[in-house]
């Protein structure tokens, strides 16, 4: 699918969040990358085939009051 002079990770790839992105909806939370992930501002992602992946972004602790 990805045509970079030096190709993008592909979707099944564990870094395919690395891919170049071909269209951006910010307003909207989601951006598509050249392997075909679907990657959402909650760090979710729809694979090309279906699957889904669970967002993962990295727990923050809670600051004592």
């Amino acid at each position: 699918m990805c045509e970079h002079q030096t190709p993008c990770p592909d979707a099944d790839s564990p870094d395919r969040e690395a891919a170049k992105p071909i269209a951006s909806h910010p307003e909207q939370g989601w951006t598509l990358l050249c392997n075909g992930v679907l990657l959402f501002e909650d760090t979710g992602e729809l694979l090309p085939d279906g699957r889904i992946i669970a967002p993962h972004r990295p727990m923050t602790r809670a600051v004592a009051a």
